[in-house]
């Protein structure tokens, strides 16, 4: 995403009264009086973009444009191009030159989220132009020039785990982990749920010109106990769907989504819901649940993979390494079957066809033989994967 109403970056803000909130804040006003790099940590949805913008816009460089990027968003062979720009013939469809996100962002500041998704070809790639400056287009035969960016970086990753498994330079992570900030996660955050709840609804009545339903004490209740796996972003989207649905006055608490209700009641019995082991149905309010394994349980709860998971994933709230473990955990569960894998997914067999596109376009289709090795010789798909 780049911000293209002239080159100052409107502000943002960062709402909250919590004591995690009030040394966020610090550490941003910190930040901002430099120029070094920033590495920014946090669960999905915490607030990482946020975070950058107010660095941005409270530094030195406000007056330039601020440039943000979505590194799981783009296709490996795609960002670098997108980032560097290339040149007329480099590849087919390059038919003009092109400047990339990186020039665009000169004297400015340039956000890549979701940093741990990045290849190993592209850290090496990044690590260049973060310890140069110098500007290589694809198909350039060396740099075309340079750019003066401050690059501030985000991930949900750990990264120092990704480091000892290989996937992940260390010398990039040094380049970059400058200065780092955790953004807490909204669990983390005390009474700011209140506070964001209804600050969230009112936005989402003015937005859509309906009325700012009132909350049941019930239902709120229930609203400040849910722990909020996907954190203020899932918040944002639960207010605006209470808004949108309309005639909820007050809102009670079986008007909340399945999961805000599930938490607190346990998880319903489905009729018709397929069957499956307790070791393969991790529950998705246990607070260990995590990533794959939530979205797994939910749909085991009756929900669509398309509204747990492809939707979110259009939405950046989940990354490809997400669903491509999901994908493996459900392979794993159906020893290989993709066809039965569509019914675990809460799919109809008429979406078969569909959910093979979805995955090869975005490059999620695993190789199933793997899984059916693994059930035949009684092996974990992790060994079974070593062992391919």
């Amino acid at each position: 995403m780049v911000e293209r109403d002239g080159t100052h970056v409107s502000p943002v803000a960062l709402l909250g009264r919590s004591p995690a909130i009030v040394a966020l804040r610090a550490e941003i006003a910190s930040a901002a009086r430099t120029h070094a790099k920033v590495l920014i940590t946090g669960e999905t949805g915490a607030g990482k973009e946020v975070v950058s913008r107010l660095i941005h816009h409270d530094g030195a460089r406000r007056t330039r444009r601020f440039v943000a990027v979505n590194c799981s968003g783009i296709p490996e062979t795609l960002l670098e191009s997108e980032l560097f720009g290339h040149i007329k013939g480099s590849f087919t469809g390059a038919y003009r030159d092109k400047p990339g996100l990186v020039k665009m962002a000169d004297g400015g500041t340039l956000f890549l989220d979701e940093l741990g998704e990045m290849s190993l070809r592209m850290q090496a790639v990044l690590l260049r132009f973060a310890e140069t400056g110098e500007v290589q287009p694809v198909g350039a035969d060396g740099a075309s020039g340079r750019a003066n960016v401050r690059l501030i970086t985000a991930t949900h990753r750990d990264l120092r785990a990704r480091i000892t498994a290989g996937d992940f330079r260390e010398d990039l992570y040094y380049r970059l982990n400058v200065i780092q900030i955790h953004v807490p996660a909204l669990r983390e955050r005390g009474d700011d749920v209140r506070l964001l709840l209804h600050h969230f609804l009112a936005a989402a009545a003015e937005a859509h010109a309906r009325p700012v339903p009132r909350i049941s004490p019930a239902a709120e209740d229930r609203l400040l106990a849910y722990d909020w796996p996907g954190n203020v972003r899932e918040l944002k989207n639960v207010t605006e769907r209470l808004v949108v649905r309309g005639g909820l006055d007050p809102v009670a608490a079986e008007d909340l989504p399945v999961e805000v209700r599930r938490a607190h009641s346990g998880p319903p019995v489905l009729v018709g819901a397929p069957i499956v082991a307790a070791s393969s149905a991790p529950s998705p309010d246990h607070p260990a649940t995590t990533g794959p394994e939530r979205l797994w349980a939910r749909m085991q709860m009756g929900e669509s993979f398309w509204t747990v998971v492809q939707q979110p994933f259009k939405a950046h709230d989940i990354t490809r390494a997400d669903v491509r473990a999901l994908v493996a955990l459900g392979l794993e569960h159906t020893q290989g079957s993709y066809r039965q894998l569509v019914a675990e997914f809460q799919l109809p067999p008429g979406d078969y066809k569909r959910f093979l596109a979805f995955l090869s376009q975005h490059d999620c289709h695993l190789r199933f033989q793997r899984h059916r090795f693994a059930a035949r010789s009684g092996v974990s798909a992790t060994r079974a994967t070593d062992a391919a």
